[in-house]
């Protein structure tokens, strides 16, 4: 995901400069408060949904990636396990499954303490975020849909293409 380049120097609260970014990319987003937004973003295998939210307090920005996935009571054992499998390799955020409505979800914090600009930080925040999902949204499916094992979800989609068709 790349950005415009434009000139965030003004902004104190990121959520304003993702804001801004998300203008000039004319990406659909909603500012519910003023330290929160939501961005939806189309990816490769779906849309997802960003959640962005600022805590002055600790000036840390939390966000959180969702998308069309539920996972059914019976696969939840499998899909844990893949998550674990996931997590393990993830450097940055972590996916959760939420027992209660099957929700799957990628998280991660990103704390700005005294930085003096957060246009870098909040442009990787959000790439790793998309990175994450594009990159493991296969392995969720074959474990959900097709009945596959953590593992064997995990090796199909971590196979490294060279070259295009």
């Amino acid at each position: 995901m790349a950005f415009i380049e434009a000139s965030y120097d003004h902004f104190t609260n990121p959520v304003d400069m993702v804001e801004q970014i998300a203008t000039i990319r004319d990406s659909t987003f909603e500012r519910n408060t003023t330290d929160e937004l939501t961005l939806s973003v189309a990816g490769t295998w779906c849309d997802y949904q960003i959640s962005l939210t600022w805590r002055e307090d600790l000036e840390a920005v939390h966000l959180e990636c969702a998308f069309d996935f539920r996972a059914t009571k019976p696969r939840l054992p499998v899909l844990y396990r893949l998550v674990a499998n996931i997590n393990e390799q993830l450097w940055l955020g972590h996916f959760d499954l939420w027992r209660q409505d099957g929700m799957l979800l990628y998280r991660n914090g990103l704390l700005l303490a005294g930085a003096d600009t957060h246009v870098g930080q909040c442009e990787g925040l959000l790439t790793a975020a998309l990175e994450a999902c594009e990159r493991y949204y296969q392995s969720f499916q074959f474990v959900l849909w097709a009945g596959k094992s953590a593992d064997e979800a995990l090796a199909a989609t971590m196979l490294e293409t060279q070259g295009t068709a």
